[in-house]
């Protein structure tokens, strides 16, 4: 009877599988490219038709900011139909006008008065132009195809966002069969806590750190002696996705450098003494990816240098258990 290391498909097993030729290879890769190409026309095609939810989606950050939330100065606006005619902020004397309401909606209507029609106004109970008109910030569309290629750039977004599982998957399946046992054990491993950090990574930037710095953002546009009533929306579709994916991804770097760790690139000592240059690295970070004001650059760098001592001392355990199984063995 043969021994372990006679049995071919154990070996297979251990060597990473059967060995293909370059044009087998290519034909497999040729597959994986038409398979993803397949599933983003199909994510994108969803994402297109659902770009107006997912732009619902995307303004929460805004409306969470506090910039769309009038303040505890009464106010009153008028509406001629669906269009805002202004809002205007009551002086003290001028409060009680309109009682315990802190924001008034009034209706520019024609009111008839014998045989003469004139205007007069009335209390709106539209609860839609009401946030309409106590919108700070409204996000418009200059251009007649703006809403066009603002859809599409959605899509895109929301594309490879929604089609990354299966991209994932796709070329997964043609990287694993070449790659060892415990190869795929720590790039299961990889995969799981990477995806698990990237959405840490999606919520916190989208709950917690975009509303803070679109507030900044409007608040520094006052402060320069600008106006923030109007913000062109391709642009903040476009900011949001970039800060948000940004944030994900920046999450991904402990599983980057662990990877590094176990094939032996990097080590505890190596990754201690680059620690004083990637606090520069994290704020480098929040200055490209955020708002440029000291506030948020700090507040997403905090939570990747914690990641970052994390990281180093997740190296420090492997590399101490590493030394005692080996001090285990000589002895």
């Amino acid at each position: 009877m043969g021994t372990d290391s006679e049995d071919p498909y154990l070996h297979e097993e251990e060597e990473g599988g059967p060995t293909k030729s370059f044009l087998e290879h290519l034909e497999d890769l040729r597959w994986v490219l038409m398979k993803c190409a397949a599933a983003l026309a199909v994510t994108f095609l969803i994402c297109l038709f659902a770009a107006p939810k997912l732009v619902e989606i995307l303004k929460w950050p805004l409306e969470q900011s506090g910039m769309n939330k009038p303040g505890k100065q009464p106010t009153v606006s008028f509406n001629l139909g669906t269009n805002s005619l202004g809002l205007f902020r009551l002086e003290p004397s001028q409060t009680n006008l309109f009682g315990t309401n802190l924001h008034t909606v009034l209706e520019v209507v024609p009111l008839t008065i014998g045989t003469n029609t004139l205007l007069g106004l009335q209390p709106s109970t539209n609860a839609i132009a009401m946030r309409k008109s106590l919108e700070k910030i409204q996000l418009v569309n200059l251009g007649p195809a703006a809403a066009f290629f603002l859809a599409v750039q959605i899509a895109i977004y929301g594309g490879i966002a929604l089609a990354s599982p299966f991209l994932f998957y796709f070329i997964a399946a043609f990287i694993f069969p070449a790659l060892k046992v415990k190869e795929k054990k720590y790039t299961f491993a990889g995969l799981g806590f990477g995806l698990l950090l990237f959405l840490l990574g999606v919520c916190f930037c989208y709950f917690i750190l975009m509303p803070l710095a679109l507030n900044a953002a409007a608040q520094y546009s006052e402060w320069m002696g600008f106006t923030a009533e109007v913000w062109r929306a391709e642009e903040y579709i476009s900011f949001v996705c970039k800060f948000i994916l940004g944030m994900g991804l920046g999450f991904e770097l402990p599983v980057v450098l662990l990877v590094l760790v176990k094939i032996g690139i990097l080590d505890y000592a190596k990754l201690a003494g680059f620690r004083r240059y990637m606090v520069v690295v994290n704020l480098v970070m929040g200055a490209i990816l955020t708002t440029p004001e000291v506030i948020t650059q700090v507040l997403m760098a905090i939570p990747l240098q914690i990641l970052y001592e994390i990281t180093i001392w997740i190296a420090w355990y492997w590399e101490r258990k590493a030394r005692k199984r080996g001090e285990e063995i000589s002895v």
